[in-house]
């Protein structure tokens, strides 16, 4: 059975500043959800709600079911895994001494280290691809390894929801396909639920089930992404003319956004 995830009139806010506004959404089970909207609307305050970061001014956040804010920080850990923006580790940290951190939830005076604490390691090593760098320091890696060091941690963490903000930031194409592509690879084959920020359209369509148009700090649109990304709403939640087409490869919504000055130029 998935664990649950969701809001009722959840209000999230900086000082006296409300940044998330009485939003009311259901994360489906066993799906990957895409949070998309412009810069400052509230998605990564969103996820940091989601994952009991911050306090809310007002409703509440659901996990199984009952408040989280009533869960220990264990049981919070046990079930839910946060891969933050742009995590940083102490210089020289190997890429397995990162990934056994996911199993600090697990460690207390009673229960030490087990064969099962080593086999989630292990796992979470071959599943991300990178026992052969198990010895190998962070920063050594490429950034599309050391992104997948990130996500084995959260990995060996064994939770089955992994909440991921902007996991592609900075990395070149190459490598933000072969994330998304990680993540597809653990939704399909473990029944992983994800929530990620993405701000590319396109890959949050090619990869999730399910977007979540963000404004202002409430929910514009969700759906499945076909319901989601229309012209109107690009306009509407970005400010931002487009067209949209069917993706040659995926059949999913291709956004080609119009300039302003491709709308001045005169047609061929």
């Amino acid at each position: 059975m998935f664990s649950t995830l969701e809001t009722q009139n959840l209000t999230l806010s900086y000082e006296k500043t409300a940044i998330v506004q009485d939003l009311s959404l259901v994360i489906p089970s066993g799906q990957i959800t895409a949070l998309v909207g412009a810069n400052g609307c509230g998605k990564s305050t969103l996820l940091k709600g989601l994952a009991r970061l911050l306090t809310p001014t007002h409703g509440t956040v659901y996990l199984d079911g009952k408040s989280i804010a009533q869960r220990s920080t264990k049981a919070v850990a046990q079930r839910l895994g946060l891969l933050t923006q742009n995590p940083t580790a102490p210089e020289g940290l190997t890429v397995k001494d990162l990934v056994v951190q996911g199993r600090y939830p697990y460690q207390n005076w009673r229960q030490q280290w087990s064969t099962q604490d080593e086999a989630f390691v292990q796992k979470a090593l071959e599943t991300t691809d990178l026992v052969d760098f198990g010895d190998r320091p962070l920063e050594t890696l490429s950034g599309g390894q050391r992104q997948r060091a990130w996500i084995a941690m959260a990995l060996a963490q064994n939770t089955e929801i992994l909440l991921l903000d902007e996991p592609t930031t900075f990395l070149d194409l190459a490598h933000q396909i072969e994330v998304l592509d990680l993540l597809q690879d653990l939704n399909q084959q473990q029944g992983s639920t994800i929530v990620m920020v993405l701000h590319d359209l396109n890959h949050a369509c090619r990869y999730a089930d399910h977007l979540v148009a963000i404004q202002g700090g409430r929910i514009f649109a969700a759906g499945a992404p076909s319901t989601v990304i229309t012209e109107e709403v690009v306009q509407a939640v970005f400010n931002l003319p487009c067209r949209i087409y069917p993706d040659p490869i995926t059949g999913t919504p291709l956004c080609i956004p119009i300039s302003a000055k491709a709308k001045s130029m005169p047609s061929a």
